[in-house]
């Protein structure tokens, strides 16, 4: 499995999103703007892997300051850390993998440590969100596993994969550890307009492991619902409200509204670092307008009129009844989500 982002001493390398499948190619990103200019053009996306992202971007800005102490490198800091912060307001694991950072830094700052020390632990600390989403990732999937039917078609909309975190993924975590299991499953791929992650990407994923896949275009999942073709839907998130409402890629509500009206089970996969208890519900999740130009243009060429009016936001917000279970590394929750995701915060 080909790794989204390594740290080396150079830097962050990422595998290029935006060239797959077509081209494996590779950005070394060496300072902390970089890293934020990677995640803002979708160089690296998913949720759990612009989090990770952020912590390494954290990392460079610290190693590469010219300050000679802490102290004199906080205002630094809270720059580096607020350039990140800016790049995608959606998905939650950004901030959540900033806030991590800055509470290290802090905590170590204000104890008198020396800065090369603090240098050395925030690269650590990163390594560490780095392992424990790998690890997470693969627990999901361990639980989500025992959801999925013993054979027949799943759907997933964008990409909740191993391109979407640091190895093994939410959504395919969960699909990838079925089959694993002797399950036999057909993924139903939506394309997922405009930037085409389940196309592009969730299928390359599939084929690389042999998954038996097909890409359809994301108007078709009704059509293949009544057919009796897909019995189960699983997807990702960037952010999880305390009472189970799901911002994830737009086009998922489709999906959910869709899976409801033919009995078909929804299933949401992704690391407790996804949920927000601090936001209510989902009216209160950010939602990125993403450039109008992923709409009016295709594969470099223009496809509406000139001056047409476009509105692109990158995700919607799926409202927690349409939500069969909530996959999380510490366990599978449902319904009445205000309840099970409290208790399950109390879950180490």
């Amino acid at each position: 499995m080909v790794p989204t982002l390594t740290w080396t001493p150079e830097g962050v390398r990422f595998i290029d999103q935006t060239k797959l499948p077509l081209e494996e190619s590779y950005v070394l990103a060496t300072t902390y703007d970089q890293v934020a200019d990677a995640i803002t053009t979708m160089v690296v996306r998913g949720a759990p892997a612009i989090g990770v992202s952020a912590a390494y971007g954290v990392v460079l800005g610290a190693l590469k300051t010219k300050a000679a102490t802490a102290q004199e490198f906080a205002p630094e800091f809270e720059r580096i850390c607020a350039r990140l912060a800016a790049t995608r307001p959606t998905a939650v694991n950004l901030f959540w993998a900033i806030d991590r950072m800055k509470r290290l830094f802090a905590k170590l700052a204000g104890s008198g440590v020396p800065l090369v020390e603090i240098q050395q632990k925030l690269l650590a600390e990163a390594n560490t969100i780095y392992d424990q989403d790998i690890a997470s990732c693969r627990a999901m999937g361990a639980f989500g596993a025992d959801l999925m039917p013993d054979e027949g078609g799943v759907l997933t909309h964008c990409n909740a994969g191993a391109l979407a975190s640091c190895g093994y993924g939410m959504a395919l975590g969960v699909i990838r550890s079925a089959v694993e299991r002797g399950k036999h499953l057909h993924v139903f791929v939506d394309e997922t307009r405009p930037f085409l992650q389940g196309s592009r990407l969730t299928a390359w994923e599939l084929m690389a492991d042999s998954i038996p896949t097909t890409v359809i275009c994301d108007n078709m999942a009704a059509s293949l619902m009544r057919k009796g073709r897909i019995q189960g839907v699983v997807v990702g998130a960037d952010r999880i409200a305390a009472n189970g409402d799901t911002a994830n890629k737009i086009g998922t509500y489709n999906v959910a509204i869709l899976a409801r009206e033919h009995g078909i089970p929804f299933y949401v996969a992704a690391p407790w670092s996804t949920i927000d208890l601090a936001t209510a519900t989902g009216d209160a999740i950010p939602i990125e307008e993403r450039p109008a130009r992923e709409v009016t243009h295709y594969a470099g060429k223009q496809v509406t009129p000139d001056g047409v009016g476009i509105s692109n936001p990158a995700f919607d917000v799926t409202p927690a009844r349409y939500i069969t279970a909530i996959i999380t590394e510490r366990g599978v929750m449902r319904a009445p989500y205000t309840e099970s995701l409290k208790e399950m915060e109390l879950v180490s």
